[in-house]
């Protein structure tokens, strides 16, 4: 119902302005009360389609055929990518052409609106929310971290300030003691010399009195001292301390104090996850039981994948794509077009199905019987299949040599991701040539299970490397971990078919060990999916089963 016509704001006619509309023409979109219904009509012209007004614009208005006047197109020839009607169809213009129904392009393109609506008003616009509220919050704490990081470097300048002063008061010390020892030194000789003074004052007086004396004896036993006081003491040289700054750069002292690392600036990529609804907590039961078995006829079954109960694709060891019920009961079969068996098969969320063909290097689509090409390689061979809860295709693929093995994500026909390296520039996954079947969690990662590396390899969104996992010990099971299939389901738990022990692995999300299926007489599990209900479908390679295993609650 139009937010217009709500019962807050009811619609007028649009002829009287007064009246409430009940009705509405949905070819010349005017809002219509009951009596001005027969006014509007009166004109005799026949296009008017009156419908209740909540199901105004319930009418397609079709375009007017260039061709033939007065008729309307409800085709479009996909060969000439133009409008066409009914006269067009038998015109030897068209001849042998494909076309649509515009009222299914119609309808398809309006689901499509919506759901873009819904995504962009639910899902990426708040996002966007988050992201400027982030922003804003750095903005606002940018005067905070930068007070912050103001005050760092003020605790190192009161520091360095701190020991600059104590390395100058211990000089003072320093300068202090050698100024003690100076003077002492300075004393020691002038004390000598003193001592010498006096010692030529009392010989000087002595001298006097023997001069004045008339005493012989006196006289005669004079000895003369002067050659002793002649015979300078040495000359003193205390050479005076000097302070010898050191020469310094500015360069060094900023080494000295620290350093200021620069603004930097890096753009993360941000890989938009569309937030999934919360989902009731299925645990695992303690003993899985098998709920039915689909004898599918092949000999060798390797694929299998459903939308509904009522379609359970399958596919195996002949150019049959078989389709069944729940109940085993076969409801159609597709051929390849090539004649080629098929590699793998996956179904889109309107119900077209896709398969591999490894001979023409090709991934087809079938829909409505019409079967047509959305992506052929070159030196490279399409193997296994996902259909991501995006739209997206997610392929495996393998060199012509395999040498190389990658992971492509395609949106119909174009390449919008490739994974193949790790972030050391390592391969992810083995290049042997071998199937690598692959599931998209619902978490959003990427879950590979390698059988020629024995592994199942694990990336997110980005294609970043998460885990590898590589089997669990047990004693009950003795060949090596050879996963073949692979699926997940609505607890993002991962399930992996390990053939060559006859059971299905059970993981977490992280990549943990949660628990074996192996209590349902499984013969050589290859192919493996999960439906809505969290029900498990395995393919029993050589027995052509399908096995539905009920393994949650």
């Amino acid at each position: 119902m139009d937010p217009k016509y709500s019962a807050q704001d009811v619609a007028r006619c649009d002829l009287c302005k007064t009246a409430i509309a009940q009705s509405y023409c949905d070819f010349c979109h005017v809002n219509l009360c009951k009596l001005c219904i027969g006014e509007h009509i009166s004109d005799e012209y026949d296009k008017h389609k009156i419908v209740p007004i909540l199901q105004r614009k319930s009418t397609l208005n079709y375009p007017k055929c260039e061709i033939h006047q007065n008729e309307i197109c409800q085709y479009q020839c996909k060969d000439c990518n133009i409008f066409v009607c009914s006269h067009c169809l038998a015109s030897k213009q068209h001849k042998e052409h494909e076309f649509l129904k515009l009222e299914e392009s119609f309808s398809a393109k309006k689901s499509h609106i919506l759901k873009d609506r819904e995504e962009l008003e639910e899902q990426i616009l708040p996002t966007y929310e988050e992201i400027a509220i982030d922003l804003e919050n750095q903005i606002t704490n940018l005067d905070g971290e930068y007070k912050k990081l103001t005050s760092e470097m003020l605790k190192q300048r009161e520091e360095i300030h701190r020991e600059v002063d104590n390395a100058f008061d211990q000089m003072e010390l320093d300068i202090g003691e050698i100024k003690v020892k100076h003077h002492s030194i300075l004393q020691k000789h002038l004390d000598e010399i003193k001592q010498l003074q006096s010692l030529m004052q009392q010989t000087l007086l002595a001298l006097n009195e023997i001069e004045e004396s008339n005493e012989v004896t006196s006289i005669i036993h004079y000895s003369s001292k002067n050659e002793q006081f002649i015979k300078l003491p040495p000359k003193v040289h205390v050479s005076m301390p000097k302070f010898i700054p050191k020469q310094r750069k500015k360069e060094q002292l900023c080494s000295l104090i620290g350093k200021l690392t620069p603004l930097s600036t890096t753009l993360e990529e941000r890989v938009f996850t569309a937030k999934k609804p919360n989902t009731s907590v299925r645990e695992l039961l303690d003993e899985p039981e098998v709920l039915n078995t689909i004898k599918t006829g092949y000999k060798q079954l390797r694929s299998v994948t459903c939308l509904t109960e009522e379609e359970i694709w399958t596919s195996g060891g002949t150019a049959d794509i078989k389709c069944f019920n729940t109940q085993g009961v076969l409801q159609k079969t597709t051929k390849t077009k090539s004649g080629n068996v098929p590699l793998d098969i996956a179904v889109y969320s309107d119900g077209a199905l896709l398969y591999s063909d490894g001979i023409t290097r090709t991934v087809y689509k079938v829909k409505n019987d019409q079967t047509e090409e959305i992506i052929r390689l070159q030196g490279w061979i399409p193997i296994n299949l996902c259909v991501t809860s995006s739209g997206d295709l997610l392929v495996t693929m393998h060199s012509d040599d395999k040498t190389q093995s990658k992971v492509v994500r395609y949106s119909g026909s174009t390449v919008k991701q490739t994974i193949q390296f790790d972030e050391e520039g390592q391969p992810l996954y083995s290049g042997n040539g071998k199937i690598k079947y692959i599931s998209e969690n619902r978490n959003l990662d990427i879950c590979v299970a390698d059988f020629g590396a024995r592994a199942v390899v694990v990336v997110n969104q980005a294609g970043k490397f998460r885990f590898r996992y590589t089997g669990h010990s047990s004693s009950t099971k003795n060949k090596p971990f050879k996963p073949y299939g692979i699926t997940t389901d609505s607890q993002s738990r991962i399930l992996t078919s390990d053939g060559d022990n006859h059971c299905i692995q059970i993981l977490d999300t992280d990549g943990q060990f949660l628990r074996y299926i192996d209590n349902c007489d499984l013969g050589d599990p290859w192919g493996v999916c999960v439906d809505s209900d969290d029900s498990l479908f395995v393919c029993e390679f050589y027995k052509g089963n399908v096995k539905k295993i009920g393994y949650s609650k």
